[in-house]
């Protein structure tokens, strides 16, 4: 009987990146260089286009969080003869491309394999006839993606744009977890939403002198995987401490392969989570069910950095609630793997919030890079600065933070959101008055960061709870799903991308509206529907509203515009599995989705409800700090280095 297990609403993640990508250089290297030791994280270099017409052009793709030399290194085809070739860079940035032209024509029916200068296998993909014309590309994510033909090559950057909107179950199972270990066991997973078919499809490991071996004569014999399920057979071609498994369809087309450096897959190699991301060595093996994700990280998957320590008396995260799967279409993490816990055991502990949970939102200030500004659910405000890696309140401001409150000095608003006008003012959305938990009360509040005192009072409020009778229900948790996040959105962003006013029905023109307060409009997240809510802020305390935007996701927890990117960003906790949805002015002048992100793969699915991502002004090697807040203080539990901790940072692609 085949091991065989399934596990429903598990859905495949597909990744996506932006990067630079290298110039196309033909030609041949005449001398072979000297064989060299692998260089580090080699195992994180992927084939990721082929082309087996015209220029017989290969892309590599490096999916690791560290540059990685491809000096010396080689190529074969199906005679398995390797032959030195020219890339259009000796090295290969985390995150980005080289390029090449094979020095042996590939044919309509053949194999690529790459060699390091030391002559070990990378990575490989065969293809059957036809197959790589005019290529064939990773598609739904570079490095990770399913292998199709496309008909618009893309070499040298993304593959997104030459793919197909949908991919086939067959195409998403994954190799999802290898044990070295004596077992030599691997398993599969199906991401795809039906059953799939394995009776003729065979494996490989980086021995060259092996021919595939069929899995359904392995032990135990498997012929189909289920939707969203599992299979797993012992290899019969031995697997060692520095080996690779090819996957191959019944037709002997590539369907994944993975490889692990050195220090072997023991106990296990795993993808976390499931069908995503890299592998990552386990603390235990979960063979034929959900993957542990209980390593320290490394490979391919990246690293969760910092963090420990003991919770200080009173302090008391908080487990996550409510989690469910991230939208279809959600692409992985573009940025770097590596995730550093950049705040201090119980660094927000206040006299409403003794536990030390709750902070939120999360906005860079653009004046400002090196500030962060953050707000705690229990009327906090912090103005955040860096010290030794971890963000600290800035004691020039408030070493403590500073308590707010509504206009007139009264309650304690839930304070969600927050983002930074073009006054350098700040503004901060409310759900409820704390003292009140049952009733709404959504606001937008204006402070002052230059007052003084350890209490701020807004300079504006404008209220909108009138608008939302779905959260009066007298529930406290209703009254709970109010305004999350909000972004300011500069005016000239929107006149410059042709957005169509709602209220007119022509082009946005500002000067419409002679009451504007400040040169932008603001875009309210509401946890209940995943809805962003656009205002226009009056001087005389009124608002304007603009309509109601649709981001795809089933909640908003934080929302930002990032200039860099030039795009606004929805984000959602573990209610939508962790996700950053970019939008953009489309073609008719409507704002839609664009592209979801999910976060790296080691971080926690947890109540994650801030993000924001600092001014391209901080770039370094091509990335910028990306920061996210954890409600709930909780990260990975009790006895994790990330338990009682509330920041993460990791980086984004500039």
């Amino acid at each position: 009987m085949p091991t065989s297990h399934s596990r429903a609403g598990v859905a495949s993640l597909c990744a996506a990146t932006v990067t630079l990508s290298g110039l196309l250089v033909t030609g041949v290297l005449d001398a072979q260089p000297a064989a060299a030791a692998d260089p580090v994280d080699y195992q994180n270099v992927r084939i990721n286009e082929v082309s087996s017409s015209n220029s017989d052009t290969v892309e590599l793709y490096n999916t690791g969080s560290t540059a990685v030399s491809v000096s010396g290194w080689k190529m074969s085809d199906d005679s398995f003869a390797p032959r030195s070739f020219n890339p259009s860079s000796g090295r290969i940035p985390p995150g980005s491309f080289v390029t090449f032209n094979s020095p042996k024509g590939l044919g309509d029916s053949d194999k690529l394999v790459i060699y390091t200068a030391d002559g070990t296998v990378v990575d490989r993909v065969d293809w059957a006839t036809g197959r790589a014309k005019p290529a064939m590309a990773r598609c739904g994510g570079d490095g990770t993606g399913a292998w199709v033909t496309t008909t618009a090559p893309t070499f040298g950057g993304p593959n997104a744009s030459g793919c197909p909107s949908s991919i086939p179950s067959a195409s998403q199972v994954r190799i999802n977890e290898v044990t070295s270990n004596g077992a030599d066991t691997v398993e599969l997973y199906n991401g795809g939403t039906s059953a799939v078919g394995i009776g003729a499809w065979k494996y490989a490991d980086n021995d060259t002198s092996h021919s595939p071996a069929l899995i359904s004569s392995a032990s135990p014999s498997a012929t189909s995987i289920p939707a969203g399920g599992y299979v797993t057979f012992d290899s019969a071609l031995g697997l060692g401490d520095k080996d690779s498994v090819f996957l191959f369809d019944g037709t002997g087309n590539t369907v994944d392969s993975v490889t692990w450096a050195a220090d072997g897959a023991e106990p296990s190699d795993e993808r976390c989570a499931d069908g995503t991301g890299w592998l990552r060595t386990s603390t235990a093996a979960t063979l034929g069910s959900v993957n542990s994700c209980s390593g320290s990280g490394g490979g391919q998957t990246g690293r969760l950095l910092g963090g420990g320590g003991s919770l200080t008396s009173g302090c008391a995260p908080e487990a996550p609630s409510g989690s469910g799967s991230f939208p279809a279409g959600t692409r992985a993490w573009p940025g770097g793997l590596d995730v550093t816990i950049t705040d201090g055991v119980c660094a927000f502990t206040t006299s409403t919030g003794p536990e030390g949970r709750d902070l939120s939102g999360l906005a860079f200030d653009p004046s400002d890079p090196s500030v962060l500004w953050a707000v705690k659910n229990k009327n906090w405000l912090y103005k955040l600065v860096k010290s030794n890696g971890q963000w600290i309140p800035d004691a020039s401001w408030s070493s403590a933070g500073k308590q707010i409150r509504f206009a007139g000095g009264t309650g304690q608003p839930d304070s969600e959101g927050l983002t930074v006008g073009a006054d350098g003012h700040i503004y901060v959305t409310s759900e409820r008055d704390n003292s009140t938990n049952t009733v709404p009360k959504d606001t937008i509040m204006e402070f002052d960061p230059a007052a003084t005192g350890s209490a701020l009072t807004p300079i504006h409020q404008w209220d909108m709870t009138a608008q939302f009778p779905q959260l009066n229900t007298g529930s406290k948790d209703d009254a709970n799903l109010g305004f999350e996040g909000v972004g300011y959105v500069p005016d000239g962003w929107l006149t410059a991308n042709g957005w169509i006013d709602p209220l007119t029905g022509a082009a946005y023109d500002p000067a419409d509206y002679p009451l504007l307060h400040g040169a932008g409009l603001f875009f309210a997240g509401l946890e209940w529907d995943g809805t962003l809510h656009v205002y226009g802020l009056n001087s005389d305390g009124t608002f304007t509203t603009f309509g109601t935007i649709a981001t795809g996701q089933a909640s908003v927890m934080d929302v930002t515009f990032d200039a860099g990117t030039q795009r606004i960003v929805a984000t959602c906790d573990n209610t939508c599995g962790e996700t950053h949805t970019f939008m953009k002015v489309d073609a008719a002048g409507a704002i839609v989705p664009e592209v979801a992100y999910t976060n790296p793969a080691v971080m926690p699915t947890d109540n994650l409800e801030g993000f924001a991502l600092s001014p391209m002004s901080t770039c370094v090697d091509g990335f910028r700090e990306a920061v996210w807040s954890d409600d709930g203080s909780y990260g990975f539990g009790s006895g994790s280095s990330s338990y009682g901790h509330a920041l993460y940072s990791g980086t984004f692609p500039c």
